[in-house]
């Protein structure tokens, strides 16, 4: 999975510079980061209310849709994906393969976070 990934981050980057007109890629890398994570949050909700209903062959596509929406924000971002896996390798060495990080560790973080986006959206 790892390759498809690393595949698909490539063609973002390359969409970089592509025309919004005829690049789906490029429109939404030009749409900025909110735009962006808004795509993400609507794939991710599909995915959920899909498997919810059983629909098995609609998870596994709306899954593909959350993947590319993903990657997008990491080419945004700057992030590459071998530092995701990278943090997973470390989480496994930790944690093991099936455990996500525990609350206490990330809470201040993802809290000061949560805040930033806040204010972002009030001066708006």
């Amino acid at each position: 999975m790892s390759d498809s990934l690393d595949r698909l981050h490539a063609a973002v980057i390359a969409a970089k510079t592509a025309d919004p007109a005829t690049s789906r890629t490029a429109k939404l890398l030009r749409a900025g980061r909110g735009k962006m994570g808004k795509k993400l949050v609507e794939e991710a909700a599909e995915v959920v209310i899909d498997a919810i209903s059983g629909q098995n062959e609609a998870v596994i596509k709306e899954s593909a849709d959350l993947l590319y929406n993903l990657t997008v924000l990491w080419v945004a971002a700057g992030i590459q994906p071998k530092d995701v896996w990278a943090e997973m390798a470390r989480r496994e060495r930790l944690f093991g393969i099936a455990e996500k990080l525990p609350k206490r560790t990330a809470t201040a973080f993802a809290r000061r976070k949560v805040v930033a986006l806040a204010a972002a959206t009030k001066r708006r």
